[in-house]
């Protein structure tokens, strides 16, 4: 079969200016002064630029836009939308029945002279597909890892041709995602945040694209809030004190819930945590996402659809190691506290130097990303795998005879705390056996989970639950 051919910059720039029926207006600040530049060069732009408007001093762009706490942020780009996009159909009232209205925007922030900051932007199109049609709205969260200020602004100029051809050109959500990075050199550019809505797109779960931006490396982690809105990881984030639960919440049971609410409490009681500065996550790996090294969308969803229900957010990571992830979140947080909750077995694995064979300093050099800032490990008690009741804490931590050492140290510096207010009585539960029970219809599982878990699954039908396959217990 013959591989289709990706179109060039230039290409897509110039059959855009050749369709008569689409037209709109370009708005950019700060360093994104490069997307309508190439449908100027593709030649034809009299037939699809309306306007071009570059503020960039920020007196100026306040008066047009309104005055705003930060410039390089959503807020920002979304005012732009709103203005340049509702100007179209005022202005050209007679171009409304034959006419697709499209308005882009960008605001961005490029490697500043020193080299100190980290470049990034918010880039979005609010169009139309139809004539006289409700707008769609697509907004991009990117940061720029190229170190040549040219380079990246020639990126910008690049995702933003790719972004307006995709919105009139590509219905398939994944192919749309995957074409913005076309012609931009790999790790270049990353996309964190991408948000795609409106009437010719209400078949676009954007939590599933969250997904697919991690999965396709178009981003290592992305975020969501419990109502599915898309969060950008950076802006959320930033200067705060993060508690973090990782898990397969396959599905949400009364041990999870127990380890956040008890690891919670410990958490705000630390001297350098304001309690009204805390933001919580709940952490799926792709890792924990795959069988087989693939990743079932459904199962996905309901995982998802269970962590919201409880009013968390959801980070979606491909930092499988713990200390890529702390190493991520230290970026963000700027130096705030950063609180991993995980069990006891889960922390004896952080002690297996297989894991670290990648790295040039192996377990240390991993344990200095891990804990070298202010991170701090809660440790939720276990109870023994091979049946027994015993109540294992981190005094019972097995570690090889050279790794000894090393844990007294972290001891002794605050960076482990058993999390000691656990509900001891659920720790036998088992989420596979609960997942095992759900799917055989025997519904002695809803004693394991919290309440508003089993009424969210019997009322979605998530994890295979079937309700004619239920078993009446007190019948045998």
């Amino acid at each position: 079969m013959e591989e289709k051919r990706i179109l060039s910059t230039k290409e897509r720039a110039l059959r855009i200016n050749l369709n008569k029926n689409i037209y709109g207006s370009f708005a950019e600040i700060g360093a994104g002064q490069e997307v309508a530049s190439n449908f100027f060069k593709a030649g034809g732009a009299s037939g699809t630029i309306a306007k071009t408007m570059s503020a960039y001093d920020m007196s100026f762009s306040d008066a047009i836009y309104g005055k705003n706490g930060r410039y390089v942020c959503e807020n920002r780009l979304l005012r732009m939308l709103e203005k340049e996009y509702n100007l179209l159909p005022e202005r050209l009232s007679g171009r409304i029945p034959t006419t697709q209205f499209f308005a882009f925007a960008n605001t961005v922030e490029a490697l500043n002279y020193e080299k100190t900051n980290q470049p990034h932007g918010w880039i979005g199109c609010r169009f139309q597909l139809h004539p006289d049609s409700t707008p769609n709205e697509c907004v991009i969260h990117v940061k720029m890892h190229d170190t040549d200020i040219h380079i990246q602004q020639a990126a910008i100029g690049t995702i933003g041709v790719n972004l307006i051809f995709a919105c009139m050109h590509i219905s398939d959500p994944e192919e749309f995602l995957n074409s913005l990075v076309d012609g931009i050199s790999t790790g270049g550019i990353e996309i964190d945040m991408f948000r795609l809505e409106g009437p010719d797109f209400e078949h676009v779960d954007n939590r599933l694209m969250s997904l697919k931006l991690v999965r396709n490396g178009h981003t290592r982690a992305t975020m969501f809030s419990p109502d599915g809105s898309m969060l950008q990881p950076s802006e959320v984030l930033y200067k705060k004190n993060v508690l973090v639960l990782r898990g397969r919440f396959r599905p949400v049971t009364h041990v999870n819930v127990d380890m956040l609410l008890a690891s919670r409490r410990h958490f705000i009681s630390e001297p350098d945590v304001d309690k009204k500065n805390i933001c919580v996550l709940c952490e799926l790996t792709l890792t924990d996402l795959s069988t087989d090294g693939q990743i079932d969308e459904k199962d996905f969803l309901q995982r998802v659809d269970i962590i919201c229900s409880l009013g968390q957010n959801v980070l979606i990571s491909n930092y499988p190691e713990y200390y890529r992830l702390v190493n991520h979140l230290s970026r963000l947080t700027k130096g705030f506290k950063i609180g991993i909750i995980l069990g006891i077995y889960s922390l004896q694995r952080i002690f297996d130097e297989k894991y670290y064979t990648r790295l040039r300093g192996g377990i240390l050099e991993a344990f200095g990303k891990l804990l070298g800032g202010n991170v701090k490990l809660y440790v939720y008690p276990s109870i023994s795998i091979d049946g027994g009741s015993e109540l294992l804490t981190i005094n019972d931590l097995v570690v090889p005879e050279e790794m000894k050492s090393l844990l007294q140290y972290l001891k002794d510096n605050d960076k482990l705390e058993d999390v000691g207010n656990a509900n001891i009585k659920n720790l036998n539960i088992i989420s596979d056996d609960v997942l095992k029970m759900i799917g055989d219809g025997n519904d002695e599982w809803v004693r394991y989970v919290p309440k508003k878990i089993a009424e969210t699954i019997k009322k979605r039908h998530l994890f295979e639950y079937d309700q004619s396959k239920v078993i009446d217990i007190s019948e045998g």
